[in-house]
């Protein structure tokens, strides 16, 4: 989990920290990466996780408790390589 602290919001510091964390994933030769936004209304780490490629495909329901409400946590997931395209390896 990374959080950039309020000051420096808007300024690309999200976007350059989960770029070098694709690359680094990437060169590791992981396949995907997973992305769980604690509360699906966040609509900033939405845009930055979609800016990345990464697309929506699942909510958890009421899974978090946060100021007094239940959160939904939105799921997001990005392919790196191949993907899901290519058969995985006999190792």
């Amino acid at each position: 989990m990374v959080y950039v602290a309020p000051a420096p919001h808007g300024r690309g510091i999200g976007s350059v920290l989960l770029q070098a964390l694709i690359a680094d994933c990437q060169g590791r030769g992981f396949r995907q990466m997973v992305a769980v936004i604690g509360d699906a209304t966040n609509r900033a780490s939405i845009r930055l996780h979609e800016r990345h490629d990464f697309i929506r495909v699942g909510v958890f329901t009421g899974l978090g408790r946060k100021h007094g409400r239940w959160l939904d946590a939105l799921q997001m997931q990005r392919p790196l390589g191949s993907g899901a395209d290519e058969a995985p390896s006999d190792e």
